[in-house]
């Protein structure tokens, strides 16, 4: 039976830690779903239709690994997959404080819910997606936080708002 995992989150915009947790949870499962959530409630940098080219581009070089968009309960996103488990990145102690939080509450809606958290790399543990998004909107340099294949949207998302 194929393991698959759900690596849930905005990804507004991926970035190398990103990138990181997709590559190590892709050697311990047949399919990894990147899951971007989407929520009509909120309005990010980029829209969900560009958050998933940009991973697919990122992603290309790993055959088990697609990207996919919800919305509603991630509870209930495991069962409509099949999947096994949900992954989530750690970058220290308060992104464990909520995502263990986060897990119980996946737990308590769906007892199927199982998360895996992997620990970022020490050099990861800095950067997130609203890191980057301040950084690129003051022109400084966000090619050493992104993938390649993603840099071109940031740089030009951010040259327009100048």
């Amino acid at each position: 039976m194929e393991k698959v995992c759900i690596y849930p989150g905005s990804f507004d915009p991926l970035t190398i830690g990103h990138m990181d947790v997709i590559h190590r949870a892709s050697r311990l499962f047949d399919r990894v779903v990147v899951a971007v959530l989407h929520n009509p409630a909120k309005v990010g940098c980029f829209p969900t239709a560009r958050r998933l080219e940009m991973i697919r581009k990122a992603c290309a070089s790993m055959p088990n690994v697609e990207a996919d968009a919800f919305s509603g309960l991630l509870a209930d996103y495991v069962d409509r997959l099949g999947a096994a488990a949900v992954i989530r990145g750690i970058r220290g102690e308060s992104d464990f404080s909520s995502e263990a939080m986060m897990a119980q509450v996946n737990r308590r809606l769906n007892p199927r819910v199982e998360t895996i958290f992997l620990l970022a790399k020490p050099e990861h543990a800095c950067i997130s997606s609203s890191m980057v998004r301040e950084v690129a909107s003051f022109g400084g340099d966000v090619s050493p936080f992104l993938p390649e294949e993603v840099l071109p949207y940031v740089t030009a998302a951010f040259s327009k708002k100048e």
